[in-house]
């Protein structure tokens, strides 16, 4: 009898390359030409999330799509960011609080699963643990075909595929 092969979905944030993502960003925002004088700044604020600030809302954007190309250079899916949906006013300046989503959700686990049962070749079995979902099979075949599956989805998570064996 042939053993199971399984892999764990997860949605993992490489938070040091977040960190060099955002020190370089920084750089480039006192650095810039184009943001001399307008206090564009971005920084950790707390565990989960980063803050753009600057004097206006156009600037606050612009360093925040700075930001966005120092993670794709560094290989970070954007659906990590959850920003808010307009920059803040605070005194004199604007923020733009963005959350980094990382696990995934019970609903999410959810949702995939349904994606693979009903998509999915026969015989897969997948199983919510915590943040992250198991998907087992007895043909290795049938699990490269829930990776390609799940890749093609358009997912609002980044998903990444470990503990294939």
């Amino acid at each position: 009898m042939a053993a199971e092969s399984s892999f764990d979905v997860v949605s993992k944030l490489d938070r040091q390359e977040v960190d060099n993502a955002l020190n370089q960003t920084g750089k480039e925002l006192s650095q810039r030409f184009d943001f001399k004088g307008t206090g564009a700044t971005i920084t950790w604020s707390g565990e989960q999330g980063v803050e753009v600030r600057a004097n206006s809302e156009e600037r606050v954007k612009a360093a925040f799509e700075v930001f966005k190309e120092k993670l794709i250079k560094r290989n970070v899916s954007l659906k990590v960011l959850d920003p808010a949906d307009e920059p803040k006013i605070s005194g004199k300046e604007y923020r733009l609080p963005v959350a980094l989503k990382e696990g995934i959700s019970t609903e999410d686990g959810k949702k995939i699963s349904k994606i693979i049962r009903d998509e999915g070749p026969k015989g897969i079995k997948a199983q919510i643990q915590g943040d992250e979902l198991r998907v087992s099979s007895k043909k290795k075949d049938d699990l490269q075909s829930v990776i390609n599956l799940l890749k093609e989805k358009d997912l609002d998570l980044a998903l990444q595929f470990v503990n294939y064996r």
